[in-house]
Formats: structure tokens, sequence, C-alpha cells
């Protein structure tokens, strides 16, 4: 893609501009497919070992031998591996041991550890890192959408598939009229302050089995974080943006339809 270009391009540019022998660390952002550079610094990640075992090559002694002289080419190292099956990151974060706290995340480092999901593709890798990561994703069941307003038309797609996989969709009133309006029903919970039957009496009854809230700002409602930090107590999956709502989708789909194999890295590395 576009990106990953500009991010090749730019990652290269800068380790000749900074004459960076060895390892480099660059933090990128991307939006609306505009890439920008956050920091860069000449020293080593904790992607570097993600990145080695998922194309099979020591990066971290490679570097080092090339740190004391020795050449890329003589190391085998002369293009870049680019590798047909898909590795995914993700990451651990402790937030059901601070019960309270809000899952929305910042620029903080919260993570206290990775895992690794990989498959021929997408759809298994993502389920593979979310199993690994503790989060049990639904075969079946009923799904609560509470979305900002900016991502009401971005989140039909999302509540479309669910419901095509037989889901159930309970969705707080603003949602609801907006799946409405593109023919998906969904049954409108009260808000919280209501005293009605709400969202969070139903994850605690356990009819609950996936929850997708996007925040509706920077200081988010009390709703929201209620809701939220009820997800973490009851152990649900939950989803906080809109391609996090749709890579867990589109693991559902891979869980509904085929079953999870494993293979050894050297099987993936040759291909087989």
């Amino acid at each position: 893609s576009e990106v990953l270009k500009d991010i090749r391009q730019a990652s290269a540019h800068m380790a000749k501009e900074l004459n960076v022998v060895g390892l480099m660390n660059v933090q990128y952002a991307v939006k609306e497919s505009k890439v920008y550079v956050l920091e860069v610094n000449p020293r080593a990640s904790r992607t570097v070992p993600f990145v080695s075992k998922v194309i099979g090559v020591p990066l971290a002694k490679l570097a080092t031998k090339v740190m004391l002289g020795r050449k890329l080419k003589e190391l085998g190292l002369d293009k870049e591996i680019i590798p047909k099956h898909v590795a995914i990151k993700e990451s651990v974060f402790p937030f059901n041991r601070f019960p309270g706290v809000d899952i929305i995340l910042g620029p903080e480092m919260k993570s206290t550890g990775e895992v690794m999901g990989i498959d021929a593709d997408f759809g298994r890798a993502y389920i593979k890192s979310q199993l690994a990561a503790g989060q049990k994703l639904p075969k079946k069941g009923n799904v609560f959408i509470s979305v900002h307003d900016r991502d009401k038309r971005d989140i039909i797609l999302v509540a479309r598939k669910l419901k095509d996989m037989g889901f159930k969709i309970y969705a707080s009133s603003g949602t609801a009229a907006a799946l409405a309006k593109s023919n998906i029903s969904a049954k409108v919970l009260p808000k919280l302050s209501e005293g009605k039957t709400n969202i969070l009496d139903l994850m605690k009854e356990g009819k609950i089995q996936l929850v997708i809230n996007t925040p509706s700002g920077r200081i988010p409602r009390l709703d929201e974080v209620k809701i939220r930090s009820q997800v973490i107590l009851c152990g649900i999956p939950y989803s906080t943006t809109i391609f996090g709502a749709l890579a867990t989708v589109s693991g559902i789909d891979v869980l509904r339809k085929k079953k999870l194999k494993v293979k050894s890295l050297q099987e993936y590395y040759a291909g087989t």
C-alpha cells in the first residue's frame, strides 16, 4: 500500500541522514493515509524480537555484527523479507487488576506484555492473538453497541456482519436510530440513570457476550466509564475503536467457519 511505501522510504531516508549503523526505532502515526513521524532514535525496541520471530532472522545478532563492521550482504540479508503469512502483535493490559479504571487508551504506556498470533490470513492470526491475550471472542450471543456520532456511519458494516452471523444487537438510543436507517434492528437499552433494566444489569446476568463502545470525546461521559469498567469485571470481550470492531468481527467469522490449527515456525518460514 501507499502507506507502507511511505514508511519504507521515510525509514531509509532517516537512517541514511542520521548515519545509523545497526538498529533504529521509529514511532509512526498514520491518519487518513498520511504518515507522521513521532520520534526516531538509534536503539532496539520490543518489536525487534517480534519481527525476528515472524521472518526467521535473528535481527539483534545481525545488527550487532553490522555495528562491529560486517556488511549485511555478507550476512545474507541484502533485501527485505516479506513473509507469506500474517503475524499480529497484541498488547496485554492489566485492567483486571485495577477495578474501576477506564479501559480507553491514551499516549501513556499501559501494556504489561505482548503476544503474537500467526497464521495464513488476517482473521485467523487475529483470533489467535486475542485468545493469547485473554480475549475469548464469542461465536454467538448478544452484543451491545454504543458509538460516538463520528463512528455511526462506520459501525453499520460491523453491525450488519454481526447480524448476519446470528448475533442479537442491543444498542443505545442514538446508535440504534443510526442502525435502523440501514434496516438493522437493535433493541434499545435505557440510560443508566433511568432506573430500568440497563446494560450493566444485562452484563452482570451474563446476557451480553461482546461490547463495542467508542468514547464520546477526550472527557468521556460517566455512563461510558461505568460500562467499560463493568466489561472488565464481567470478563466480556470489548472493542473501543471501529478498526478494533472490524478486526473482532473478522476474527469471529473465522472462528465460526474454520478450525484453528497450529504449525511450527519452521513450517511458516518454509511456506508449507
